[in-house]
C-alpha cells in the first residue's frame, strides 16, 4: 500500500465493537418483536416461528437454524466472513436469551414494537455488514447475490421475510401479520437506503 494511502480497512478492535453493538441492536429488535408476538423475516423469522409453535428456546433454534448456512458463507465470502458471522449468531443467540433477564418491558405497543424492533433490526444487520459479517442464513444469501449478481441486498431480503412473515397465518391473526410486514418493510429499507452497492463500499 502506498505510504500517502491511509489504511481503510476495520482493525480487530473495530470488528469486536461491531458485532458486539450489531448484535445488541438486533437482539434489542428481537425482545420488542418477542415480547409483543411479531414476527420478522430470515432465519429469526424462522426460529420465530418454531418457538410459538412449541415453546423451544429461541436464541437455541436461531443457532441450530443457521449452522448449513455456513458452508456457503466458507466457499463464497471467505473464512473471516464465515468466522465473524459464526460468531455474531452465537452473540445474538446468547443475547437475546439474556436480555429479558436484564431488561423488564411493561406494556409495549405493538405498533411501536414493529417500527422501532424493524429499525433496530436493520441498524444492527448494517453494522455487522460494514464489517464483513451477517447473521447468517438469508443473510448470506443476499450478501453473496449482491456481490455477485449486484441485486440490492435489502430487496432481496424483503422478497424473503415477507415469504417467511406470511407463513405465520398459521399462528396468529392478521393484525400481527400486518404489523409484521411492516417491521420486515422498515427493516430492508433501512438496509437497501444505507447498504447500496455502489454508494456505500464495505471495507
Amino acid at each position: 500500500m502506498d505510504a500517502a494511502t491511509p489504511d481503510l480497512r476495520h482493525q480487530p478492535h473495530e470488528d469486536i465493537q461491531a458485532l458486539v453493538t450489531g448484535t445488541l441492536c438486533v437482539a434489542l429488535g428481537v425482545v420488542l418483536f418477542g415480547r409483543t408476538g411479531l414476527i420478522t423475516g430470515g432465519t429469526a423469522g424462522i426460529a420465530f416461528l418454531v418457538h410459538y409453535a412449541t415453546g423451544w428456546n429461541f436464541g437455541l433454534v436461531f443457532f441450530a437454524i443457521n449452522l448449513p448456512f455456513y458452508g456457503l458463507a466458507w466457499q463464497r465470502m471467505g473464512r473471516a466472513f464465515t468466522l465473524k458471522t459464526f460468531a455474531s449468531v452465537a452473540l445474538l443467540a446468547t443475547t437475546a436469551n439474556l436480555l429479558p433477564q436484564w431488561l423488564t418491558l411493561g406494556t409495549v405497543n405493538p405498533v411501536f414494537a414493529s417500527i422501532a424492533g424493524g429499525l433496530l433490526m436493520g441498524t444492527g444487520m448494517l453494522i455487522l455488514f460494514r464489517h464483513r459479517a451477517s447473521l447468517g442464513g438469508f443473510n448470506v444469501l443476499v450478501l453473496y447475490l449482491q456481490e455477485r449478481f449486484g441485486w440490492r441486498a435489502g430487496l432481496v431480503q424483503m422478497a424473503l421475510d415477507c415469504s417467511i412473515v406470511a407463513c405465520a397465518f398459521a399462528l396468529t391473526d392478521w393484525w400481527h401479520i400486518a404489523l409484521s410486514v411492516l417491521g420486515a418493510v422498515v427493516l430492508n429499507q433501512t438496509l437497501a437506503i444505507n447498504h447500496r452497492q455502489g454508494r456505500y463500499v464495505t471495507i
